[in-house]
């Protein structure tokens, strides 16, 4: 399985011919090295509702035709605009062509701005997929919290994790070195840092940490992949 950093928490994750992504925002980010048009894939996936997490998930969906899975109420709003959706909650599975979606607790807000106000589109969440053999976790935008360790952690052979380290809005480094060895996963790649000034962190100290741990620590650049 193939994983690519797109910026702030977004990725693309392949494997034998399958494609998808997780929370495009590309073309607010001044640091992306692709936009919106560039992006093929049969599937997005959405975490929460904020601008920088969802703001090209409907160019993308329709120029791909593709699903958009979400929690429920997020899955609706897409699915009011004529996109193809699949709404999960928290808890809930699905098998999809290319592998498997459960999503897990996240502890954040979720909201899409219309006009002068905020829209509620459900709770925000986190992504176990399983593809190609390999499980991945995506922690979405959340706080460190028990079950990391008791249930995501304690119930799943996790490959890779995508932890927040950017503080104020999510986790900062010293929590998201705590849920690294919560979920026990294999790898662990930083995400959710250095969009702007507020969340600025030093990724390469988290990776210098997560190894003198004993956890192997992967810094992606901005279009850089790895390969699991």
């Amino acid at each position: 399985m193939k994983v690519t950093y797109h910026g702030q928490s977004c990725f693309i994750l392949e494997h034998d011919g399958h494609r998808i992504i997780i929370d495009p925002f590309l073309s607010g980010n001044d640091k992306a090295v692709i936009q919106p048009e560039d992006v093929e894939v049969s599937y997005v996936l959405l975490t929460h509702g904020h601008a920088d997490h969802v703001l090209d998930a409907e160019p993308i969906a329709r120029k791909n035709n593709a699903t958009i899975i979400a929690p429920n109420e997020l899955a609706t709003y897409y699915g009011t605009k004529g996109l193809n959706v699949h709404p999960l909650h928290i808890g809930g599975k699905h098998d999809f062509p290319f592998g498997r979606v459960k999503l897990t607790l996240a502890f954040h807000g979720s909201g899409i701005e219309e006009g002068n106000a905020f829209r509620y589109v459900g709770p925000p969440v986190g992504f176990l997929i399983t593809m190609g053999g390999k499980t991945v976790y995506h922690a979405g935008d959340t706080g460190l919290f028990g079950d990391m360790k008791t249930v995501i952690g304690a119930l799943n052979d996790i490959d890779v994790a995508l932890l927040p380290i950017g503080d104020n809005f999510t986790m900062g480094p010293e929590d998201a070195l705590i849920a690294a060895e919560w979920v026990g996963a294999k790898h662990v790649i930083p995400m959710h840092y250095n969009t702007f000034p507020l969340i600025n962190q030093d990724a390469d100290q988290f990776v210098r940490d997560l190894d003198a741990k004993g956890i192997k620590g992967i810094r992606l650049n901005i279009g850089d992949s790895a390969e699991f």
